[in-house]
């Protein structure tokens, strides 16, 4: 083929096909993979407007599709190994029904009508994360299906057919649950006797699940390798790390300095231009007084891009209606309980709006993507200006930038850091994760998206996040971050044996309970404790990278001084 980014689809029989497994990421597009007899897999094929479903329901309307009893979102191809199933197939009924002792896992998530047609659920995915979490609990209605009848006689006279199968038959089609999960809260009473002798007794004592003790002792190591923080950084203190014409004199001090106590609310909108790299530490307040000049001009000309669209223009510009829709969608849900954007009409909500929709012409390739609300509202909360706060948020995409794109890799490889750095500092845990089918370390999907932003109060996330930025001990500190949440609570984890939807509960409830000063001592202790074996664990090239100290997005290959 010329096009190499392009593959072509041979007709594959269902006869070689062994399952399709659906994929319905929090962020980006849906796509399956086919999975043939031989145990050869072919790439994914997605789908960028919606599809997933017709697709699903198509096939289902040739084969018989049963859905995985170990993975929600792998439907078995023909799977006739259940003998009541091979039954029914062989009866081919006026309706496909799938019978078996245990109900179906729920609907997927990404069957929604809104995200089959490319569009986002009211439900928002970065707190309840039922794209993360796999799967809706959809409520399923009672069918009145005339098959019903004849699908009874069938079986109370088909010779086959035991007193297993009626009992069975009679609970999916008279006694269908008003949720996917009602057969287990209703007791013995709905279960068959086949079930019922594998049903845990009221009268037998649950021990409790010994818990595998932490290898590093987490808070004997904090007390040992992590220093006590300090109170943020003042007026006072930060004029001794300027000279008389503004330049920072020690960048490594003063991030440093940064790193172990944070910054003062009214140094903020200074200090972060430099965090950043949308000033440079050897710039002048002159200097740094001209950049704003510029930076404000170029601005408004990329501004200017989109408000000069006319309506007629709108019209046939598809991509721009859809971005400014998503964008104004979320504007308005963006940290209203914060005074700065909270009430009706506030100009706020307008900056955010601007900042946000001239990013996606800024970055025309990367766009607008739901998360990114939430990561220019501190930045707007301090500099109080669309233009700085929009050159700040282009310098902060440029390190998280790449958790946005369409193929995710930018988080799969913070995903696949994290679970190497706990397989190091935690061999037990991540083993744990191991036996949940947890390694894919999606619980900690919105922590690392978000920056901990949903996790923790306004301020402490400003505080956090400049500790991140000044990369002292390493730019990836956030992982380390994770590995210290998770270890925190490994006994509970643990010792409750918490499955993947249990545990994605759990860590989303942390909202709120969080210490970020302990979190901090310990993600530091873990940090050089873990030294050379942890940068190691970590891929090149990811996210985020370092900035340029040299005035604007630096290139950290090029500057050893930075750390």
């Amino acid at each position: 083929m010329q096009d190499m980014n392009l593959y072509t689809i041979r007709a594959v029989p269902f006869a070689d096909v062994r399952s399709i497994r659906r994929h319905t990421p929090a962020f980006g597009w849906q796509y399956i993979i086919v999975v043939l007899s031989s145990g050869l897999a072919f790439p994914p094929l997605y789908f960028y407007n919606g599809g997933v479903r017709e697709f699903v329901a198509t096939v289902k309307q040739h084969v018989v599709l049963l859905r995985s009893a170990e993975h929600a979102n792998v439907f078995l191809v023909n799977d006739f190994q259940n003998p009541l199933q091979r039954t029914l197939s062989s009866l081919e009924l006026p309706r496909a029904v799938s019978l078996s002792i245990v109900p179906s896992t729920p609907v997927s998530g990404g069957e929604s009508a809104s995200q089959e047609n490319g569009e986002r659920t009211d439900v928002d995915v970065l707190d309840g994360s039922p794209s993360i979490r796999q799967f809706y609990r959809r409520e399923r209605q009672k069918v009145h299906d005339p098959a019903r009848d004849i699908s009874m006689q069938l079986l109370e006279k088909f010779s086959l057919v035991t007193k297993f199968a009626r009992e069975a038959t009679s609970q999916l089609f008279w006694e269908t649950p008003s949720n996917a999960f009602s057969l287990f809260e209703r007791g013995s009473s709905n279960l068959s006797a086949i079930d019922s002798s594998q049903k845990p007794r009221d009268d037998v004592l649950e021990l409790p699940v010994p818990v595998p003790p932490d290898p590093l002792e987490l808070d004997k190591l904090s007390l040992a390798w992590g220093k006590p923080r300090q109170p943020p950084l003042g007026l006072e203190e930060w004029a001794t790390f300027l000279d008389s014409e503004g330049r920072v004199v020690d960048s490594k001090a003063l991030r440093k300095r940064i790193f172990y106590g944070g910054v003062e609310h009214k140094l903020r909108k200074e200090v972060w231009e430099i965090l950043l790299g949308y000033q440079s530490y050897e710039s002048t307040y002159a200097e740094k007084e001209y950049q704003r000049s510029n930076r404000k001009t170029e601005y408004e000309i990329i501004k200017n891009q989109w408000q000069s669209i006319s309506p007629e223009q709108e019209k046939r510009f598809t991509k721009f209606r859809e971005r400014k829709g998503l964008i104004e969608k979320d504007v308005v849900r963006t940290d209203r309980s914060i005074s700065f954007y909270g009430g009706d009409g506030n100009a706020n909500l307008s900056f955010l709006h601007n900042v946000l929709l001239t990013y996606s012409f800024y970055n025309f390739d990367l766009g607008y993507c739901q998360g990114m609300s939430d990561l220019l509202s501190p930045i707007l909360f301090v500099m109080e200006d669309e233009s700085e706060s929009f050159w700040c948020f282009v310098a902060l995409m440029e390190r998280l930038g790449p958790n946005f794109n369409r193929d995710q890799n930018g988080m799969h490889s913070q995903l696949f850091a994290l679970s190497k750095l706990v397989e190091l500092l935690d061999a037990p845990l991540h083993n744990y994760f191991k036996q949940k089918d947890c390694l894919n370390y999606f619980i900690c999907f919105r922590w690392i998206l978000l920056q901990f932003k949903r996790e923790l109060e306004y301020d402490q996330t400003m505080r956090l996040w400049e500790v991140l930025w000044t990369h002292h001990l390493s730019e990836h500190l956030h992982l380390y971050v994770c590995v210290a949440l998770l270890k925190r609570y490994r006994g509970k984890i643990i010792g409750e044996q918490m499955e993947f939807d249990t545990l994605l509960k759990f860590i989303n409830e942390l909202s709120g309970h969080i210490d970020i000063d302990v979190t901090l001592r310990d993600a530091e202790a873990l940090c050089l404790c873990a030294g050379e074996n942890g940068s190691a664990c970590i891929p090149p090239g990811t996210p985020p990278s370092l900035p340029r100290e040299d005035g604007f997005l630096f290139n950290s290959e090029l500057d050893d001084t930075v750390l």
